[in-house]
This record gives C-alpha cells, sequence and structure tokens, in this order.
C-alpha cells in the first residue's frame, strides 16, 4: 500500500477532509463517512482503511465539514448531504467507480444522495432503522430508496435496528455477531472484538468482489 494522504475539499457547507488509503491498482473507491456522534477514528471504518487496499479498493475516509470545523453536534440532514455532494468530485478524481458509503447518520446519507450522485454501489454500516426504543420511527424508505446495489452491516445488538428488524427489501444483510451500534462486542461475547471486526472487513470484502 502507498502512502496516506490527506486533503481538503471545500463545500457548500464547509471545508470537509478525505483521508486516502490508496490500493496499489485500484479498481473502485469506498468512500465511507463517519457517524453524528463521532469521526473517522470509528473501529469499523478504521479496520476498512486497513484491509480493503490489500483488495484492490481504494478507501476514502470522509469527515464532514462540521467535524473538521470542531463542532460537537452535527447539522440538520440537508446540511450533510450538501456536503457529501460536495466532496464528490474529488471521491471520483481517480476515475473509478465509488461506492458511497457511512456508518450511522452517513449511512442514511449516502443512500438519500447514491442515485443523484450516480454512486456504484451503497454501503450502510450500522443503519439506524429508527431511534432507539422507537420501531415506529422507521427510516427504511432512506434504505429501500438508494437505487443501487446495497450491502448493510448491522451489529446482532444494534438498538437502533436489530437484524430481524429490517423490512425485505432490494439489498443485502449482513449480521455481526453481538455487535452494538459501533460494532463493539461484550466482554463476555462468544466472539471477540477482533473477530467482530473481521466479520465486518469480511462481509464488505465479499460484497465489493461480487460486484463487479
Amino acid at each position: 500500500m502507498t502512502d496516506v494522504t490527506t486533503e481538503t475539499v471545500p463545500t457548500e457547507a464547509g471545508d470537509a477532509r478525505v483521508t486516502w488509503h490508496p490500493a496499489r491498482k485500484a479498481r473502485l473507491v469506498l468512500a465511507v463517512s463517519h457517524g453524528a456522534g463521532g469521526g473517522i477514528e470509528a473501529r469499523d471504518l478504521q479496520a476498512l482503511a486497513a484491509a480493503l487496499p490489500a483488495h484492490g479498493v481504494t478507501v476514502a475516509l470522509v469527515e464532514q465539514p462540521w467535524r473538521v470545523a470542531g463542532k460537537k453536534v452535527a447539522p440538520a440532514p440537508k446540511t450533510l448531504d450538501t456536503g457529501w455532494r460536495g466532496v464528490w468530485p474529488a471521491l471520483t478524481g481517480p476515475g473509478l467507480p465509488v461506492i458511497s458509503g457511512g456508518r450511522s447518520a452517513g449511512a442514511r446519507v449516502a443512500c438519500r444522495t447514491a442515485a443523484g450522485l450516480g454512486a456504484h454501489a451503497v454501503l450502510a454500516l450500522s443503519f439506524p432503522l429508527h431511534p432507539p426504543g422507537r420501531p415506529e420511527r422507521s427510516r427504511a424508505e432512506e434504505l429501500l430508496g438508494a437505487g443501487v446495489p446495497t450491502l448493510v452491516v448491522q451489529g446482532g445488538n444494534d438498538p437502533f435496528g436489530r437484524p430481524a428488524e429490517f423490512p425485505a427489501g432490494d439489498f443485502q444483510l449482513a449480521e455481526v455477531a453481538c455487535g452494538d451500534h459501533g460494532f463493539a462486542v461484550p466482554k463476555r461475547a462468544p466472539v471477540t472484538q477482533e473477530a467482530a471486526l473481521e466479520s465486518v472487513t469480511g462481509a464488505v470484502r465479499e460484497w465489493v468482489a461480487s460486484l463487479g
């Protein structure tokens, strides 16, 4: 793998930041953003950045403008979408198909904007199907409306939506056993934290290979 580089990208929502983890012979770019409560240091994003370049996938970790500006609270969904659209030209710069992805709130952004941006596919990590304890407030329409091949990777104990709660639809779903919304597993779980992250990267690697 070649050197990791960081790029600042101006958008209408402020400056975003892209950290590139390039593959030597890349055939795809996987662009993934963070959720509303954290940044690109999230364990699943870091695991993907470490694992996928060896399989021909350049990983671009995208920090939304509000995070770059040092703010603690994410803005409205419309502003998140504006930031993501603003970064898109930089993501397509290498001239490769781009998988639009994110975790939690970032997954919602990827789903909402995929068709309009011409994304090759969508990766939804810990898709927040509903607020915890509020299954009646479903966000399934965003997921089902992505309009491109979509993979959801969901923790088995995610309070924002367990795998069994997801509706039938034109997407694939991979379960991370015992994982919570951040794919953390309890110390007494039958799977280790390392194994949980390997199930995330393995599911994404297999899915990406199937996209052609």
